[in-house]
């Protein structure tokens, strides 16, 4: 098999996450070859080992595996799109940051060019990568995951999650959902206790530890939700629920800060009740997000 620690790798696109990539795969042994629309980000990796190219086109024909990490779906089809008979025959990953969808897209694109298409979602930020804690999920071709395996598991850790090429991409969304959600709360608790002088850095070390505490709750709200029984055993209910968000809504109010990053899921608590499920549990609002009519 080919040792792929030491095949040659392109890398389309040198914004940071781009150069963490390059980088740590030039420390690793592997020939990696660059190119950046924007002239001059090429500096840093260049100067560990990495090639710069002149024009994307140069830079697929220097690679056996291209990775795009570009600014968005439609900037991987303004690069690739030129250069498709480049690309013919190669194995290319893509870490853009696309929709499930646009993935599927790109993945039938690339079929029809005779490229074998890996998709992948990026669970770190550039200084994770290759270090602890770094995670890159990745659906699509199996053939190009278990090739190049060794060096995708030098950025971190390496999970399929099987041939729906929009399947990492779905993770990845759903991963930064929790997390922006997350961090609107925090900000909106910053903003409230600000309000009393305290500061942001005093907040964070506590609710870092209340934070924690709480992510160990998800694996039984997530069993009440597959179950899908929202009445029995409910430990908070709806009405309880509208009640505690009530309150902390008018809070921020009296602290003259916005509620927004709580509005919405008091309306989608609201509209539950409204439906006349205020008894079922408070995980019953998934209903809500999922669109589903009323039932139960």
């Amino acid at each position: 098999m080919t040792n792929t620690q030491t095949s040659p790798v392109t890398v389309l696109g040198l914004g940071a996450m781009g150069r963490a990539l390059a980088t740590r795969l030039v420390n690793v042994g592997t020939p990696v070859t660059v190119w950046n629309r924007t002239p001059g980000r090429d500096a840093d990796v260049v100067a560990v080992g990495a090639v710069a190219a002149a024009t994307a086109g140069a830079a697929v024909r220097g690679g056996e595996l291209i990775i795009t990490v570009l600014l968005d779906h439609a900037s991987v089809h303004e690069t690739l799109d030129p250069i498709a008979a480049d690309l013919t025959g190669k194995q290319w990953l893509n870490l853009t940051s696309t929709t499930p969808e646009q993935s599927r897209e790109l993945a039938a694109w690339a079929a029809t060019h005779g490229i074998d298409f890996l998709d992948g979602g990026i669970m770190a930020v550039p200084d994770m990568i290759g270090g602890p804690g770094a995670s890159i999920l990745y659906s699509g071709s199996a053939t190009v995951f278990e090739i190049w395996r060794p060096a995708l598991e030098s950025l971190g850790a390496a999970d399929y999650l099987g041939a729906d090429p929009g399947m990492a991409a779905l993770w990845d969304f759903a991963l930064l959902t929790a997390m922006y959600t997350m961090f609107g709360g925090f900000f909106q608790g910053a903003a409230l206790v600000g309000s009393a002088g305290v500061t942001a850095s005093e907040f964070a070390t506590r609710a870092a530890g209340w934070l924690t505490a709480m992510t160990t709750t998800l694996p039984a709200y997530a069993k009440i939700i597959d179950g899908g029984d929202y009445t029995a055993d409910v430990f908070q209910d709806l009405v309880f629920t509208k009640s505690a968000l009530d309150a902390v809504r008018g809070a921020a109010a009296d602290a003259g800060v916005t509620d927004e990053p709580l509005s919405g899921l008091a309306a989608l608590v609201d509209r539950q009740i409204d439906a006349g499920h205020g008894k079922a549990a408070f995980e019953r609002t998934i209903e809500e997000l999922r669109g589903a009519p009323a039932r139960r």
